[in-house]
């Protein structure tokens, strides 16, 4: 049994959260939410808003435990790219990028 939460196009870059979901990936709940709560930085934020989502989804939907749960996987995938263009130098376009992320995270029992 697994219980699963997915925030999608997050306005932030997964190469700024990726480094959040490996400091919680297989950590039991209680401890994963300790750790991002004292992680500094917005991508912190908003993994341990998919995680308690997660748990949330555990308790109510399928009566898990929440003291044996843990985070069995956990991912930050590159979502859609806004492109915008700003004004360079000599008349020419500069292109940026707005990146965007889709957040993902399943618990499940200690068995």
């Amino acid at each position: 049994m697994e219980a699963k939460a997915i925030a999608k196009y997050v306005r932030m870059s997964p190469i700024k959260l990726k480094p959040v979901a490996d400091l919680v990936r297989g950590k039991n709940l209680n401890e994963a939410l300790d750790i991002l709560k004292f992680t500094p930085g917005k991508g912190s934020e908003i993994v341990e808003k998919v995680v308690k989502s997660a748990a949330a989804n555990a308790e109510n939907n399928f009566d898990m435990n929440r003291e044996e749960l843990y985070i069995a996987e956990i991912y930050a995938n590159q979502g859609s790219t806004m492109k915008r263009w700003r004004a360079a130098d000599r008349g020419r376009a500069a292109k940026i990028l707005k990146r965007s992320s889709h957040v993902g995270v399943t618990l499940r029992e200690k068995e």
